[in-house]
């Protein structure tokens, strides 16, 4: 019912006459949105601002969603998308500088980092057991590390906001080397604060071993081999992590937050109020990446493994006897990870021919929800391991294997290879520091299929420095056509924000 000028104007009357003097009637505090000055007291206060910066990476644009597209531009990963400008992003295509996909995750993640800086400017300050004190603290700045890890690699030079802002701060543009430094800063500060475990009440916060671990990786990325190494040497020595014997374990919301599992960002997939990736109390906290990254029909098949991945899990290292006919032997983690005319399984209840997928085609299959569900939606519960200890093993034999400790190498790749449901035949003889460099490399490629690894891994080798490099990465993928030195790899910044703030400079080309 609309109400008149007129009648509005006596109502206030009215209200005006009735309050008499009660000049600060309309000064009051808004239960529902308690601002900085209340919020920041207790230690409730500090346990739940930290369970807010954890809640930052399930976000939309963050793990939710944007984080996986970012990744899948490696040479792993290609998309047939309708689509365009989605496949076009996975094809180094970026016409727009807004496209939604990285100008959300830019959002997203300082929004992440925004509550960080909350942290660790008022929880120092709280009267509260000194010792969570330390530990919130140091979460907080794990998280903040994990935020600028991805946008320094995605994006390159981005602003580093380490204070809390307020409506006229203007933060520093980094380069990638103050970034990483950010970030190296971020987890030294960390790790002495950080617990080795979790009790069952806590698990999924950040640990030692998750802050060691991602300052390694940095380390990796900036071939700092003997500081790496270090790392990797200080985690396997702590002992709180394994290989869990099940490979599927790793991918699936029945066995989350498990031995192997050195950091995964939680979600769930119970259905709330309102639309998942949302950033309000009553979201859903799950996920939707399975509904982008699986097979036509119950998924959008916005995402598919590259043919060449599929025929790298033919293991061909195995001495087999003189005279038997078996020349290859099929690595078992190629029908976990990839769906293919050749897997005998039943996705969401059909085989493969059932469902009449095209034999020439492979799809995604990692993280799926096809032994549960009839189909995919936006609700998947299936936590996101950002780390695990297979990755740590295997990093550690690469860093061993760059400081040329091959036979210290060797053994770990081995670990990975003979997990009981892989049951690979170990690595044996003498290798040269490159053809261990090439076994390492393709080890990862399988053990780490789909997970979002693999951008990094490019990156980490150089491959996208050089033309030879490029050059080789299109022998895998055809999309890497459209790659331009100097330019694609980096992310553009969103335009909206070099708008914004003039002081922002774009990203060379574009």
């Amino acid at each position: 019912m609309k109400i008149n000028k007129i009648a509005a104007l006596l109502l206030a009357g009215s209200l005006f006459t009735a309050v008499g003097c009660q000049k600060d009637l309309l000064d009051q505090p808004n239960p529902n949105a308690p601002t900085t000055d209340q919020f920041w007291k207790t230690q409730d206060d500090a346990v739940k601002g930290v369970f807010a910066c954890y809640s930052g990476l399930q976000q939309f644009a963050c793990y939710y969603r944007s984080w996986h597209f970012m990744a899948h531009r490696s040479d792993e990963s290609y998309s047939q998308s309708p689509f365009v400008e989605l496949a076009n992003f996975t094809r180094f295509i970026t016409p727009d500088n807004n496209f939604f996909i990285s100008s959300f995750a830019w959002n997203d993640y300082y929004r992440t980092i925004y509550r960080t800086n909350q942290v660790l400017a008022h929880v120092p300050g709280i009267q509260m057991d000194a010792t969570l004190r330390s530990r919130l603290v140091a979460e907080a700045r794990f998280v903040r590390a994990l935020s600028y890890f991805d946008l320094v690699y995605f994006f390159g030079n981005v602003p580093l906001l380490t204070v809390e802002p307020t409506v006229a701060t203007r933060a520093p543009q980094g380069t990638i080397a103050q970034g990483e430094a950010q970030v190296i800063a971020d987890l030294l500060a960390a790790i002495p604060d950080l617990p080795l475990s979790y009790g069952a009440a806590d698990k999924g916060r950040a640990t030692k071993g998750s802050a060691q671990a991602l300052l390694a990786k940095v380390y990796m990325q900036q071939k700092k081999y003997s500081e790496a190494a270090a790392l990797f040497a200080q985690i396997a020595a702590d002992n709180q992590y394994s290989l869990v014997p099940n490979y599927l374990d790793n991918f699936t919301d029945t066995n989350e937050n498990n031995a192997e599992s050195v950091f995964e960002v939680q979600f769930t997939g119970a259905v709330l109020e309102v639309g998942q990736g949302q950033d309000n109390a009553s979201a859903s906290e799950s996920h939707d990446r399975p509904n982008f990254f699986g097979p036509p029909g119950p998924t959008f098949a916005d995402v598919q493994p590259r043919r060449w991945l599929l025929n790298a899990y033919t293991d061909s290292t195995v001495a087999f006897a003189p005279g038997s006919s078996t020349k290859h032997l099929i690595d078992p983690r190629r029908d976990i990870c990839i769906i293919h005319a050749g897997n005998p399984d039943r996705f969401y209840g059909k085989t493969f021919a059932q469902w009449g997928w095209n034999p020439n085609q492979q799809y995604w299959r990692k993280y799926l929800n096809d032994r549960t569900r009839a189909d995919e939606n936006f609700t998947s519960g299936i936590n996101h391991r950002v780390i695990r200890y297979a990755d740590v093993l295997l990093m550690h034999a690469e860093a061993l294997t760059e400081l040329n400790q091959l036979s210290a190498a060797l053994p770990l790749i081995n670990r990975v290879r003979q997990r009981p449901s892989v049951g690979l035949a170990p690595l044996a003889g003498t290798f040269t520091q490159e053809a261990l460099r090439q076994l390492i490399r393709t080890e990862r490629a399988r053990e780490l299929a789909g997970e979002g690894t693999r951008w990094f891994d490019i990156l980490r080798y150089g491959l996208m420095d050089t033309q030879a490099g490029i050059d080789e990465l299109k022998t895998r993928d055809s999309d890497f056509t459209n790659f331009r030195l100097g330019i694609s790899k980096l992310l553009p910044i969103p335009q909206r924000d070099l708008d914004i703030d003039p002081a922002l400079k774009q990203n060379p080309g574009y």
